[in-house]
């Protein structure tokens, strides 16, 4: 396991903070024992709890042409044929990944093709989970385009502890399954558009990993 480089910055602030509460607790209450273990507690708990929302884990990638592999390490809380305004402005199959800030922030190409959209939307930081947070929500929408002519929706949505979406993919670039295509700082969702007839190979609540699980197979 790794350390994913969206996360160096706030490790150093983490450990800065750290060493400084830290001193002023030895310099101060010197004479206080269990004021001085709480705190050495509880600065190893936010060290590693910082460190693993930043973890980067080795994987043995899932791979297929016409494969959809999950974006996004998380809990499905969302199957459904809905409404997408954005870019299709038609009905398409929605599956969301719920990301709890445990869970590996990192996010994957579901296939491989040519991005044809791309757009960042500033926004609210309502609770994932919330139906809202898709529209309202600080957000990206991208759009990949399968070499047979399907294009797959997929779009990084906020959650109320994520203040900061990272995307590394551009229009017209030319993309492959599993690489990453951004990442999301803490708690957040992933939400993906296929076409109708997809067919999906998840149930809700299930758990799920980016880059392994088999999300669905396109027509």
């Amino acid at each position: 396991m790794t350390i994913h480089k969206e996360g160096y910055t706030s490790i150093a602030l983490t450990v800065l903070f750290i060493f400084i509460i830290n001193a002023v607790v030895e310099y101060r209450f010197a004479d206080m024992f269990v004021l001085r273990w709480l705190v050495y507690i509880f600065s190893f708990a936010l060290f590693v709890t910082v460190l693993q929302f930043f973890r980067s884990p080795k994987r043995n990638f899932t791979n297929g042409d016409n494969l959809i592999i999950c974006p996004a390490d998380g809990k499905v809380v969302v199957i459904e044929e809905t409404e997408e305004g954005e870019y299709f402005k038609d009905k398409r199959l929605q599956v969301s990944i719920f990301m709890s800030p445990v869970n590996v922030h990192i996010n994957r190409n579901p296939i491989s093709g040519v991005v044809k959209f791309f757009k960042y939307h500033p926004g609210k930081y309502l609770a994932a989970w919330n139906p809202k947070s898709s529209t309202e929500n600080e957000r990206t929408t991208v759009v990949v385009e399968h070499k047979n002519g399907s294009p797959v929706l997929f779009r990084q949505i906020a959650g109320a502890l994520a203040r900061r979406i990272v995307w590394y993919v551009k229009e017209g670039d030319q993309v492959t399954q599993n690489e990453q295509f951004g990442f999301i700082k803490f708690g957040s969702r992933v939400d993906i558009f296929l076409p109708l007839g997809t067919k999906v190979n998840l149930e809700l609540n299930q758990v799920v990993k980016g880059g392994i699980t088999v999300l669905g197979e396109l027509a």
